[in-house]
């Protein structure tokens, strides 16, 4: 099916952060959207609000009218929805164009000039740091992102003029397979989602793989000494960046009073006193990543200045909800040992003489049971740590797999503690903390925001 054949798009699992910024792309286009998603939320009640009908039963007749031709309708689903799904089993049966978001955004790939960003971890941060770099230029960008963008206040950006599509390329799954990248950034190849690759050569293999997709005369940035090995196309161009080192890095790095500069070193044109609107360490490396990829596409010098001191960070990266001398708080997404070890570090560099507590919870059975050793030690980076039970997602149990084997596993002599999830709100009105972060990918954030008014109460 053609993009220009299409008049309806439906989504089994249209609430999903990314599986909605394509049906907002499809809406925004002018096409009936419809979807099913398993339970309401904040997201999908938006969606509503912008004409998409979505219902939250599986439910072949509560599918639209306009959604059941399939010679005008496409079907796209998420790897999360069951094969037995009722309403995905009634598209098999009726010949349907079905197409998982990855497809889709690879579509777009073919017609736009992909700018996609892959990695176990900064992925997300960086892919809507670019996004917003090449949208307050000259250049503009579509995006599909990973994350709620905090200048956008959404997960997309839409442009009717521009040939870009900064989009987040998902190694779950192996979605990122789909995709053709014109140019594409690497963060990090640490192993995950063992559950569906098996091995850690397999994962590194999947990565490999991407990096034969980007088109030729194309190129790829990836970050230095990465394990895993590249085969790029005839004419693609291979940089390699990293805080310090690189074809791409920072010099003059200044990080004081809440604020942190630094000078861009590039082989297009150095920039200097770039100053991040997001003040947080991490950032220093995904800005000179993103930057890197839109300066190769022309942004200049000042939109580079100006993109970064106006980025203002995604939802759930490095979300602070609090920030004074009494108390700071913030969320972040991480859920992986190296991802939680670049926040610990990231909190005691910009805070070195406050007591940093968090509070994870677990995200999967199997990559607890994979990782707890790994976890152990990210979290024993943290003056104090509180854990709560795991976050199953799509998992059942696993015998013997609970957040005790990385309790038991922390650095002897660290503060520790579990706590049920839902004895998370009780625990902060009895405590008085001075650096607090909630990490995770699961349900816990939902607290966050009443935790929020429970610290600020105290002040």
């Amino acid at each position: 099916m053609e993009l220009k054949d299409i008049k309806a798009v439906y989504f089994v699992g249209a609430g999903g952060i990314g599986m909605s910024a394509v049906a907002r792309y499809f809406r925004q286009k002018g096409l009936v959207v419809g979807g099913y998603d398993k339970t309401p939320s904040e997201l999908t009640a938006q969606l509503q609000k912008e004409g998409i009908q979505i219902h939250y039963e599986e439910d072949v007749n509560l599918i639209p009218s306009e959604c059941k031709d399939a010679a005008t309708t496409l079907v796209v689903y998420t790897p999360a929805i069951p094969e037995t799904h009722k309403e995905l089993a009634f598209f098999r049966k009726n010949n349907f164009e079905i197409q998982k978001r990855a497809q889709v955004l690879g579509t777009l790939t073919k017609t736009h000039k992909g700018l996609c960003f892959a990695g176990t971890h900064g992925k997300t941060s960086t892919s809507t740091m670019c996004a917003h770099l090449m949208h307050q230029s000259h250049l503009d960008c579509n995006a599909f992102l990973g994350g709620i963008s905090k200048n956008y206040g959404t997960n997309y950006i839409l442009s009717d003029k521009s040939d870009y599509v900064v989009i987040e390329a998902d190694e779950f799954d192996r979605s990122f397979h789909w995709l053709r990248p014109w140019m594409s950034v690497i963060t990090s190849t640490d192993p995950d989602h063992l559950d569906i690759y098996g091995t850690k050569e397999a994962y590194l293999e999947s990565f490999r793989h991407y990096t034969e997709l980007i088109q030729p005369d194309g190129v790829l940035v990836i970050h230095k000494n990465l394990e895993m090995k590249q085969n790029v196309q005839e004419g693609v161009k291979v940089y390699e960046y990293s805080r310090i080192e690189g074809d791409f890095h920072a010099e003059n790095i200044r990080i004081e009073n809440g604020t942190i500069v630094f000078d861009f070193i590039s082989p297009v044109e150095n920039v200097q006193d770039i100053e991040l609107g997001q003040p947080v360490p991490i950032n220093i490396e995904n800005g000179i990543a993103a930057m890197a990829l839109a300066q190769l596409n022309g942004c200049t010098a000042e939109e580079l200045r100006n993109g970064m001191k106006t980025y203002a960070g995604v939802d759930r990266r490095f979300d602070f909800k609090i920030k004074n001398d009494k108390h700071v708080f913030l969320s972040d997404y991480a859920h992986h040992p190296k991802e939680i070890l670049q926040s610990a570090k990231s909190l005691k560099e910009i805070y070195p003489n406050r007591k940093v507590t968090v509070i994870f919870q677990p995200h999967l059975y199997t990559r607890t049971r994979d990782f707890y050793r790994e976890f152990a030690d990210a979290l024993s980076h943290f003056d104090e740590v509180i854990l709560t039970e795991i976050y199953p997602a799509r998992e059942e149990p696993i015998e013997g797999v609970s957040t005790s084997l990385i309790f038991d596993n922390l650095k002897e002599g660290i503060a520790k503690q579990m706590i049920e999830k839902d004895s998370v709100l009780e625990l902060t009105k009895e405590r008085d903390f001075d650096v607090l972060v909630v990490l995770g990918a699961g349900n816990l954030d939902n607290y966050v925001p009443a935790m929020a008014e429970i610290l600020k109460s105290k002040e």
